[in-house]
């Protein structure tokens, strides 16, 4: 018989809290996306048994029902009919999803999402400006020579031109013309402005003068070298001021009307309202640095904020109190120990990531990444791993506080400025202390982040301990399924073969996604990959894994053990814990199976594949 439409869509409205329940809805090719305002008002069990509802998952905040192709966009017209929605993309939904999310966790993860595309180069850019500042300071003639220079150009390339590489990979995550974004980070380092490492020696900044309204705005001719912030805000008004000009902008002008009006007004409101908002900010953190530094408890609090004044950027002003410690007679520079103490703290909490993470793109960042903070060089710790996590940042902000109070308490001092963390040993005067205020730091901030994070740990009750008689430890077996969104693993012991020769007309159709059966030859199932159990059925048979770049995987031991109620199936996970590949997941009686009439075949299917480019599966992929 063939689906109510209609009454498809009625019964799911209903089952999910009504329309006053729904924030957003989208479909895409087998899957109805759905972000809910309280899922305690869905009735799980009555989706399930709903009739044109294959299977359902909750993902990234959404709840997703598994329709299939070719019925999905017929029960989805419904759906909008029966709520009186209007039409969404899946971006809609997903934007609907994390807009549910505390404010401070949207802003962190589009600082994130930011800075995860240009890791690459600012690791390899921070790691070799420590290594060429220390050989310039270990030998003083190298850094005469002409090696030196190329070699600190090259390394300083990134980060002198940062606010450029933020500005475009902003662009991509605000959704703007990334060429405009590429735009608004080259003015905001344009050569006609002054460098902002050097404005703060300048006994006068040059200035503009604009005349508005009679009204006359001053606005200082400062760049934006070592700034994050404000070009993530930059871009992202950028990126709002374009949207809405094309939605208001006729055709056939809008190629030359909405690039010059959203290059124009971004520049202007971001020279002459978020610069000077910075400024301002500069100037107070400097006065207060200089307050504060004068005795060992504000010192403290200053090594507690000084990678916040990373992250803003305002951190290059620092050279100001430096050099005034340094100019008078008998100079001793104690500012350093305190940014040296919060470096090495950060470098403490990023190696403790480095070393507990068993996530190798975690493991292969922090590890450089922690290097170059040794060498003075936080950004790439800060930006690529503390404040991702978070919980690290707070770790080296503790440690960082701890150490900046010991280094002020004994009185240790520079006899010059520009570096901090190990090549630090040149220029302090008392190494000794300097080692202990190190070790102080760093290893407090090490324990710390290494209690304080925790990385795919499953929450409140652990699984299930295995018998004595099961495989211990982690099984690892071939790729069976690839994508543009990674590799999946083959979850189980026994012959592969193509999804299209499971012996079940939907999953062998392809409704469900494309991937693999598998002729068991074991009664174990384990994570094909890294991620966190988004569904596990009451019949304990089928269990739904969410991973990296939003793939969903389901596993489904035989076709129609729905009806065994569970019987001959003991899963090891439940609903939101956290797995890694090669765990495993669920035990599963053969005999029992085939003794209740049912094929044994374990499926193993990329539920969302019709998302991802290349998707290929079989033994060989």
């Amino acid at each position: 018989m063939a689906l109510d439409y209609r009454k498809c869509a009625e019964e799911i409205v209903s089952h999910i809290g009504g329309r006053e329940n729904i924030v957003q809805a989208a479909h895409c090719a087998t899957r109805l996306r759905l972000v809910i305002k309280d899922n305690g008002k869905v009735d799980k069990k009555a989706l399930e048994n709903t009739d044109g509802v294959k299977g359902m998952f909750e993902n990234n905040g959404q709840l997703q029902l598994i329709i299939g192709t070719g019925t999905v966009n017929k029960v989805y017209a419904e759906f909008l009919s029966v709520t009186g929605m209007t039409e969404a993309t899946k971006d809609d939904v997903k934007a609907a999803a994390a807009a549910g999310q505390p404010i401070w966790k949207r802003m962190l993860k589009a600082i994130g999402d930011v800075f995860v595309p240009i890791l690459p180069a600012i690791v390899a850019s921070g790691l070799m400006m420590g290594f060429v500042e220390a050989m310039g300071k270990v030998y003083p003639e190298f850094a005469s020579t002409s090696w030196y220079d190329f070699l600190d150009m090259v390394a300083n390339t990134a980060f002198a031109y940062l606010p450029v590489i933020v500005a475009i990979s902003a662009s991509r995550v605000f959704g703007g013309n990334t060429f405009l974004g590429a735009v608004i980070g080259l003015a905001m380092i344009h050569s006609n402005l002054v460098n902002a490492w050097v404005v703060g020696g300048l006994a006068e900044v040059p200035s503009w003068n604009f005349n508005i309204f009679n009204f006359i705005v001053t606005v200082q001719k400062v760049g934006y070298q070592g700034h994050v912030i404000p070009v993530i805000i930059a871009v992202w008004l950028m990126c709002t001021i374009e949207k809405w000009l094309h939605k208001h902008t006729p055709e056939m002008i809008d190629l030359f009307v909405v690039p010059f009006t959203t290059v124009l007004l971004t520049t202007f409101i971001t020279f002459t309202v978020i610069g000077p908002i910075f400024s301002q900010l500069e100037t107070w953190v400097l006065a207060g640095a200089q307050i504060l530094v004068k005795n060992p408890l504000g010192s403290a609090i200053m090594g507690a904020i000084y990678p916040w004044t990373v992250v803003m950027g305002l951190h290059h002003m620092y050279n100001v109190i430096e050099a005034g410690m340094l100019s008078v007679e008998g100079g001793l520079n104690t500012w350093m120990p305190i940014a040296s103490a919060a470096n090495f703290a950060q470098f403490g909490a990023c190696l403790a990531i480095g070393f507990k993470a068993r996530n190798a793109r975690t493991k292969v960042v922090a590890v450089p990444s922690s290097i170059s903070a040794a060498l003075g060089i936080t950004e790439p710790a800060i930006f690529g791993i503390n404040l991702r996590f978070f919980k690290p940042i707070i770790a080296g902000m503790i440690g960082g506080t701890v150490g900046a109070f010991y280094g002020a308490f004994t009185g240790i001092g520079a006899k010059a400025y520009g570096v901090t963390g190990i090549p630090g040993y040149l220029t302090i005067a008392q190494p000794v202390q300097y080692s202990i205020l190190l070790a102080i730091s760093g290893g407090i901030a090490f324990v710390l982040a290494w209690i304080l994070w925790k990385e795919d740990e499953p929450e409140a009750e652990a699984a299930p301990a295995p018998a004595a008689a099961e495989p211990e430890g982690v099984h690892e077996f071939g790729t069976v399924i690839t994508s543009s969104a990674g590799e999946i693993a083959q979850c189980t012991a026994g012959k592969v073969i193509p999804y299209t020769e499971i012996p079940d007309p939907t999953f062998a159709a392809g409704t469900l996604g494309q991937g693999v059966g598998i002729v068991p030859e074991d009664e174990y199932v384990y994570a094909p990959i890294d991620g966190e159990i988004s569904s596990v059925a009451e019949s304990k048979h089928a269990i739904g894994i969410s991973g990296e770049n939003d793939m969903e995987v389901l596993i489904h031991v035989g076709v129609d053990t729905v009806e065994m109620k569970g019987d001959g199936f003991e899963d090891y996970v439940k609903e939101g814990d956290k797995v890694k590949k090669g765990q495993k997941l669920m035990k599963f009686n053969r005999a029992k199976i085939k003794a209740a009439g049912h094929p044994d075949t374990v499926v193993l299917l990329l539920t969302n594949s019709d998302d991802y480019e290349g998707v290929k599966f079989g033994e060989n992929v």
